[in-house]
């Protein structure tokens, strides 16, 4: 009988010490998720407006960079480079970063200056400006420079097909592009057409998407925008060969580049975010999500539909936040 109430008590024993063992582990478990969960200890917001074009880069930096750091927001619009830059350059409450799919310009450097806001430029990628048909469009899918720039151009006289080649279609040419507010209207209008006057009848859109729809649904539609919302959409669109000289050249992240390395150079640009200092100096989220984007900007371009820059590129963006630790 004493032997077993010694064997229960033994058993007794043997569950608390049990219990007490689980109860410690678990308490190591929860400080260990706990620091977990804290990550880089980094939290707040982060917000990014401007570029349509860079808008899938920097959507897809972001949504990597919250997986990584749970307690940040990142949130990224897109009302296109010159009304992004309108958010950027505010006194107060200005957005932390803007896109853009061309230079700042000299009034807005200006402005920058007088509102005391330091910024620092980072080209991100390189992008190829496509030009986009309707897949059932079978007789132009091959084009030379000077006849793009003669469809698109007031003075260029071309309303039909048939008028940029005698053996195309006789009919109207539906004429598509992003409005002033992109950086790739500006590019288009200041690099490729001289500054030259727009056809009066080209239907400029804010939204890429609608874009890409009006011309998917037009078999004699023709279009301009940047190489990723065609290569997130080549199911619905075709891009048109650019003959610049030497044959015709299709867009792809192979061809795509600066140099004479590269076959579509012609038609490539770098595209840009701007950080505002000030922010990145009061807010340590800021400055992190900017070295985050500098450290994945070739592996992301690859993702979203950009040629990627060279490390030497990255390397001089990396040492310049580096210095504003």
């Amino acid at each position: 009988m004493k032997l077993a109430k010694k064997w229960v008590m033994f058993l007794v024993m043997a569950a608390l010490l049990a219990t007490a063992a689980a109860c410690g582990n678990g308490g190591e478990d929860e400080d260990k998720n706990n620091s977990k969960d804290a990550g880089s200890g980094l939290s707040g917001s982060v917000v990014i407006d401007g570029s349509g074009t860079v808008f899938p880069f920097m959507s897809k930096m972001a949504e990597n960079y919250m997986v990584e750091n749970e307690n940040v927001s990142v949130e990224v619009g897109r009302a296109g480079t010159s009304a992004g830059f309108g958010k950027f350059l505010v006194d107060k409450n200005g957005t932390d970063f803007n896109d853009a799919s061309r230079p700042i310009k000299d009034e807005e450097k200006q402005k920058a200056e007088e509102l005391g806001i330091e910024i620092l430029e980072f080209k991100v990628a390189l992008d190829g400006l496509t030009i986009v048909i309707n897949k059932e469009n079978d007789w132009a899918t091959e084009l030379t420079k000077e006849e793009i720039i003669k469809i698109f151009l007031e003075s260029g006289g071309i309303e039909k097909w048939s008028d940029v080649r005698a053996e195309f279609p006789d009919e109207p040419i539906k004429k598509y592009g992003p409005n002033q507010n992109h950086g790739t209207y500006e590019f288009f209008f200041e690099n490729i057409l001289e500054e030259q006057e727009l056809d009066k009848d080209i239907n400029l859109q804010q939204e890429y998407s609608t874009l890409v729809d009006l011309v998917s649904k037009d078999k004699y539609a023709i279009a301009f925008f940047g190489f990723g919302y065609y290569d997130s959409n080549k199911d619905k669109l075709q891009a048109v060969k650019v003959d610049f000289g030497n044959g015709p050249v299709e867009p792809t992240v192979e061809t795509i580049g600066e140099g004479d390395d590269y076959p579509y150079s012609p038609f490539t640009r770098p595209v840009f975010t701007y950080l505002n200092v000030n922010h990145a100096k009061e807010k340590p989220q800021v400055l992190d999500f900017a070295l985050y984007v500098m450290e994945n900007a070739q592996q992301v371009a690859k993702e979203t539909g950009f040629a990627p820059l060279s490390d030497e590129e990255v390397q001089a963006s990396l040492e310049k936040l580096n210095a504003l630790k």
